[in-house]
């Protein structure tokens, strides 16, 4: 092992702090010691470092019941950088931005037409124009929820397989207007760094940061939605494959069908709870019994609605099915999962970049 140089254990602590004031919002140099266990010196050194650099700032002061001087509080400059997240339906593109701390600033949303991105005609509104390629859409979308703030990372969230070299889609995923090369397209018309991302993925990443896997190193996402899917998520960190087809279990299915047949939005329509559990927990039991991750979490209108008493359906199933034992809960992110997943994923991006690298 190589002894932290100075300059390395300067950049962990600051970085630590940093963290600490993500987390409450705002503390007192006393706190950040008793959090850090750092020592007074080292804390102001950092303190000071961190204005110096435009990161914390001086917000107010606690302690004003009592006796003797008030301590400052310190809190990240929030507007140091910005970010998107964009969710991309086959309807709609939703974009929110948030500032580094991850406090929404901004949104705006858009549809899109049979045919592509519509736009109405300034003289008859109720008419559309010729479709607008759909790069074009999701640029102006994105700007206008920007409004005048610049943006450090944009992360698109769409569905189909996204090839984990190329970022780009490696099938068509039935979007209207999308075309083989609209990331790069992105990348020239919208200034900040831009990737894209299974949208399944993206809701596995807000479960695990804010929802039903926070905690756990070791979970599978089933997606019951209009769509179906998986993400699969082994040792804290997302899995997408050597192809990015890593959960792509909805070919898979049952004599009578795929999973995506029979589990979509349309096709539950009229089952009975018990009914819906058995072929979720077939579902299931398909990346259980390769993985074993412990845990499963329903996503999706159909998973969250459900909530947990079709969760424990589930895992009633599942057992008869498995030998090994998995917890199934139902997915509790608050809102737009895929969205704010995107938003995870870009913060993740803007912080490291910003703040530096996190402490291992």
């Amino acid at each position: 092992m190589r002894t932290a140089t100075p300059q390395m254990a300067r950049a962990i602590n600051d970085r630590l702090a940093l963290d600490l004031l993500l987390e409450h919002g705002t503390l007192t140099a006393p706190q950040l010691r008793a959090l850090t266990g750092l020592s007074r010196p080292t804390v102001s050194d950092l303190i000071e470092r961190l204005q110096t650099n435009g990161l914390i700032e001086v917000v107010g002061k606690s302690g004003g019941e009592r006796r003797g001087p008030n301590a400052r509080l310190y809190g990240i400059v929030a507007g140091r950088a910005h970010v998107a997240g964009v969710d991309i339906r086959r309807d709609t593109v939703t974009v929110t931005v948030a500032d580094i701390t991850g406090e929404p600033v901004g949104s705006a949303s858009r549809e899109i037409g049979a045919d592509g991105p519509q736009t109405a005609s300034p003289t008859y509104p109720q008419h559309a124009r010729a479709a607008t390629p759909l790069a074009g859409v999701i640029a102006e979308t994105v700007a206008t929820a920007a409004g005048s703030r610049s943006l450090h990372a944009v992360v698109l969230g769409a569905p189909g397989m996204v090839n984990p070299h190329s970022g780009e889609l490696a099938v068509d995923n039935g979007v209207p207007g999308w075309q083989p090369n609209l990331l790069q397209t992105l990348r020239r018309r919208i200034d900040a760094q831009v990737s894209l991302e299974n949208d399944v993925n993206l809701a596995a990443v807000a479960e695990h940061r804010a929802g039903s896997a926070q905690g756990r190193e070791d979970f599978v996402l089933l997606w019951l939605d209009d769509a179906v899917g998986a993400a699969v998520t082994l040792g804290g960190r997302l899995r997408r494959g050597a192809s990015g087809g890593a959960g792509e279990v909805t070919p898979l299915g049952f004599p009578e069908g795929s999973f995506c047949d029979l589990l979509d939005a349309k096709a539950v329509i009229g089952l009975d709870q018990d009914a819906l559990a058995a072929r979720i927990a077939r579902m299931a039991f398909t990346a259980v019994a390769v993985l074993d991750p412990g845990l499963v979490v329903l996503g999706g209108e159909t998973g969250r609605s459900g909530g947990e008493e079709l969760a424990t359906r589930v895992g009633e199933h599942l057992d008869t099915l498995s030998p090994v034992p998995t917890q199934v809960r139902a997915g509790t992110v608050e809102g737009n999962a895929i969205l704010n997943g995107a938003l995870f994923t870009a913060l993740s991006l803007a912080q490291r970049d910003v703040f530096g690298d996190a402490p291992a």
